[in-house]
């Protein structure tokens, strides 16, 4: 089996080839190989040049490189990444750190017991390290997450999370539109509608950076994504995505390997 590692890049020269490192040295379960995907989404700083000597440096490693050629935003480049994948799972890697690559397997944990389809890693379940930082940024993805499980009828503690998992044949049957930060509420609607789906939710560490370390989601992102929650749940009104397929067996998926 193979874990497709997509990391979304703009203009992230002080942090990408930290987590190139950190995601191609992870420590994964033993049945599952890695493949890192990386879509530098028009970065106008040293981006390229540092993955383009990364991957020189790194032949034995399974990198895919896609460079768009305008910035078109960071869920644009996960739905490039998402195309390209070929996983039997699919996460998303935010390229400034604040998430750390040390937690796939226990992100995938769930996956690999066949228990779930979709894992989402929370900021906010507790027991793991969290970076004190902005009062009101937490207070808006609480109130965007209980937006969203309002509409969803779900119980998730964190909606807006970077760290999701999922099985490939899940994600890449559903039809995202959503080109900057509008992913996240968009993918958790659309998912929410598919048939006897299996949505987990794991404690995660969180290792925020400022503003003044390149943070660059904002207050206008806030009310795009209360938009989102509103358009995907309420007025949008897609077909029913196909019901998913009976996991099989940890061991027998294991053994297709």
């Amino acid at each position: 089996m193979k874990l497709s590692i997509i990391i979304p890049a703009y203009n992230e020269e002080k942090t990408i080839r930290s987590v190139l490192n950190r995601v191609s040295e992870v420590a994964l379960p033993a049945q599952i190989s890695r493949e890192i995907v990386v879509i530098d989404d028009g970065s106008t700083d040293q981006t390229e040049k540092i993955i383009h000597r990364f991957i020189d440096e790194n032949p034995a490693l399974l990198v895919q490189y896609i460079k768009q050629p305008i910035n078109q935003g960071k869920g644009e480049a996960i739905h490039t990444g998402i195309r390209r994948a070929t996983g039997q799972f699919i996460i998303i890697q935010d390229a400034d750190l604040e998430y750390d690559p040390e937690e796939y397997g226990h992100l995938l944990q769930p996956l690999l017991a066949g228990r779930a389809d979709v894992v989402y890693g929370s900021r906010f379940m507790g027991g793991r390290p969290h970076r004190v930082l902005y009062f009101w940024h937490t207070v808006g993805n609480r109130f965007l997450t209980l937006l969203s499980n309002m509409m969803t009828d779900l119980n998730l503690t964190d909606m807006e999370t970077c760290f999701k998992v999922f099985r490939s044949e899940v994600i890449k049957s559903v039809d995202l539109k959503e080109k900057r930060f509008g992913f996240e509420p968009e993918v958790t609607a659309k998912i929410s509608r598919i048939p006897g789906i299996r949505i987990y939710e794991v404690g995660i560490s969180y290792y925020g950076r400022t503003y003044q370390e390149g943070k660059k989601i904002g207050w206008r992102d806030g009310f795009r994504a209360i938009f989102c929650i509103l358009k995907y749940n309420l007025f949008v009104s897609p077909p029913r995505e196909k019901p998913v397929l009976d996991l099989e067996t940890p061991g027998a998926l294991a053994g297709k390997n």
